[in-house]
C-alpha cells in the first residue's frame, strides 16, 4: 500500500505541471497517524494520504504549508492556503471569510487517558485538583471550565505525541488525546503498558473547509471528498495506519 502511495505522489508530482497548485495548511501541531512532519513537510499519515489523493484526482499539484496552529486561520483569510482540512465549524465561532465546507468526514472522540485502567468510572468533574496533559492551542470544552475554576490545570505540549511521551514519563497522571493517536501511540507498547482511554470527553464531527476563490475549483474539491468518503477510500486510509476504520 505504501508503494501505491508513493506512486500516487509521483503523479502528483508530475501531473499537470503548469496548473497552480492546490494548497493546503498543516497545523505543525499535527503527529501521526495524521501527519508525519520531516524539515517542515509532511510526508505520511491519514491527513496527508487524504490530502495527497484529493490533489491527484483533480489534477492539481499538492503543496503544503506548515504552520503554527495560531496562524493557520490567518494563512486561509489572507489567501494564502487554499483548503484545511481537519476541521469543525464550532473551533472557528469567529470565521471571518468566505469558505464553503464539505460534509463531515470524520469523528474524532478526545477521551481522558491514564497508563493504568481505573477500578472505577472517571468523572471529570470528581478529579482532584491536578494537571491535565494537553496541546498547546487545543481547545477542550468539557474540561475547560474545570481549567477556569482552578480545579484542574494545563500542561501544554506542543503536539499531540509530546502529551503522550509526558503522560509515559509520569509527568501526570492523566492527559487528552484523541482516538487515532492514542491507538497509534499503543501500537509500539507490549499490551501490559499501553495507554488506557477512561473517558470520553466529547466527539467531533471534522471536515475541511475551501476557500471559496474563482481561482479555486471549490466544487470539484467538495464532490471528490463526498466521492472519497461514500466509495470508502477515506475508511481504507485510515485502516491502514489504526487497524479499524472512523465510525462516522
Amino acid at each position: 500500500m505504501r508503494l501505491a502511495l508513493g506512486a500516487l505522489l509521483g503523479l502528483s508530482l508530475n501531473v499537470a505541471a503548469g496548473e497552480a497548485p492546490l494548497r493546503f495548511v498543516v497545523p505543525d501541531s499535527w503527529a501521526m497517524p495524521m501527519v508525519q512532519l520531516e524539515h517542515s513537510q509532511p510526508t505520511q499519515g491519514i491527513l496527508y494520504d487524504v490530502m495527497l489523493s484529493l490533489a491527484t484526482q483533480l489534477g492539481m499539484p499538492a503543496e503544503f504549508h506548515v504552520l503554527p496552529r495560531a496562524r493557520v486561520q490567518n494563512a486561509m483569510e489572507h489567501g494564502e492556503v487554499d483548503v484545511r482540512c481537519y476541521a469543525a465549524q464550532s473551533w472557528l465561532p469567529n470565521q471571518s471569510g468566505d469558505y464553503i465546507w464539505s460534509i463531515p468526514l470524520w469523528t474524532q472522540p478526545d477521551v481522558l487517558i491514564s497508563r493504568k485502567e481505573p477500578e472505577a468510572a472517571i468523572a471529570p468533574t470528581s478529579l482532584p485538583r491536578q494537571t491535565i496533559g494537553t496541546v498547546l492551542g487545543y481547545s477542550y470544552p468539557t474540561l475547560q471550565p474545570l481549567f477556569d475554576s482552578g480545579r484542574l490545570l494545563r500542561e501544554d505540549a506542543r503536539n499531540q505525541d509530546q502529551v503522550l511521551e509526558k503522560l509515559m514519563a509520569g509527568r501526570y497522571r492523566y492527559a487528552v488525546s484523541n482516538q487515532w493517536t492514542l491507538d497509534w501511540f499503543n501500537q509500539r507498547l507490549l499490551p501490559e503498558r499501553q495507554l488506557q482511554g477512561v473517558a470520553v470527553l466529547q466527539e467531533q464531527h471534522v471536515g475541511c473547509y475551501v476557500r471559496n476563490d474563482p481561482n479555486v475549483p471549490v466544487q470539484r474539491v467538495l464532490r471528490t471528498l463526498l466521492r472519497m468518503k461514500t466509495s470508502g477510500e477515506i475508511d481504507d486510509i485510515i485502516r491502514l495506519y489504526v487497524g479499524k476504520p472512523d465510525h462516522l
